[in-house]
């Protein structure tokens, strides 16, 4: 029987900043439209597509709603990675965080369960959030549930295909981020692409990162990811270019207010992060750069987020 500690670490408590940062973000893109010069525009596609959140009270509701599917998610996508991996054996010989499954801390079916389980908690909070401002909104995260599962799971999963990025960048960037934006605003805006494009760009650096440090084991298991696919060089090259995207992404964010500049200061975070990446580090010691991007990331959406509400 795994202990409560072990639950939790198989949890990957160091990807959670990949749940929170989306929805911070996504809500700071929409108090800018609830209170700021598009309100005009904003009413008209609310009516067609789905509600806006109809005061402070409404709209902490559903980002807190937001921050509980988003959580959910990336919990059952951990454990449902947890149990692939394990079962087929990619575990066997990896370095990192404790894999219930793979060092029999937990029976694979009570791992499987735990995912399940993640995935029932998220699909309830996201049906209310739907019933809240879109019920359309409740296919969206029926695609979110599968994504997550077929990503390590079933005959053919894409994570072994070199997709892996892709699906954090669309699920854990864009869906999320501009998912938030809309079930709180009615609306998607420009700002609100940027955010989710820069929160999906940090994302998917920390699961570049984590496979970065697997391409030996992943190649040998025959996992072929996409850091596998690029090699060592120029996997840590994309990782630098993606960490540069929050940082340019503020730059433009200054057309919408000039205190978006207050995003640089995630630059000495993605710095330090980079470290361990730009000096050719291995194995265990590429770890800490997963949550040293998962924080950079955080700090980036609050302060964004906070920038663009006040704008």
């Amino acid at each position: 029987m795994a202990s409560a500690q072990q639950w939790f670490q198989g949890a990957r408590p160091h990807t959670w900043a990949n749940a929170f940062a989306p929805v911070v973000a996504g809500s700071g893109a929409a108090t800018a439209s609830l209170y700021g010069v598009d309100v005009s525009g904003r009413q008209e596609v609310v009516g067609a597509w789905g509600s806006a959140a109809s005061g402070w009270g409404d709209q902490l509701l559903r980002a807190l709603l937001a921050a509980v599917v988003a959580w959910a998610l990336i919990v059952g996508v951990n454990f449902a990675n947890d149990y692939s991996d394990g079962v087929r054996g990619t575990d066997d010989d990896r370095t990192g965080p404790l894999r219930l499954t793979a060092s029999g801390a937990a029976s694979p079916g009570s791992v499987k369960r735990a995912a399940f389980a993640a995935f029932g908690v998220a699909g309830v909070a996201g049906v209310v959030l739907s019933l809240l401002s879109a019920w359309w909104l409740v296919v969206v995260g029926a695609l979110c549930i599968v994504a997550a599962w077929f990503y390590t799971g079933g005959k053919n999963p894409y994570g072994y295909r070199g997709l892996g990025e892709v699906s954090v960048f669309v699920f854990f960037g864009l869906v999320a981020v501009l998912g938030t934006q809309f079930t709180q605003a009615g609306v998607v805006s420009w700002q609100g692409v940027l955010c989710a494009v820069s929160v999906g760009a940090m994302s998917s650096a920390v699961n570049l990162v984590n496979n970065l440090r697997d391409i030996p084991s992943d190649s040998e298991a025959g996992k072929i990811t996409l850091a596998v696919r690029l090699g060592d060089v120029w996997t840590r090259r994309v990782w630098l270019v993606l960490v540069c995207v929050p940082v340019v992404a503020s730059l433009v964010l200054m057309v919408s207010s000039v205190w978006c500049v207050a995003g640089l200061l995630a630059v000495p975070l993605l710095w330090v992060a980079s470290g361990p990446v730009r000096e050719g580090a291995l194995g265990a010691a590429l770890i800490p750069v997963l949550g040293s991007t998962g924080r950079a990331m955080l700090v980036w959406s609050v302060v964004t987020a906070v920038t663009l509400g006040l704008s």
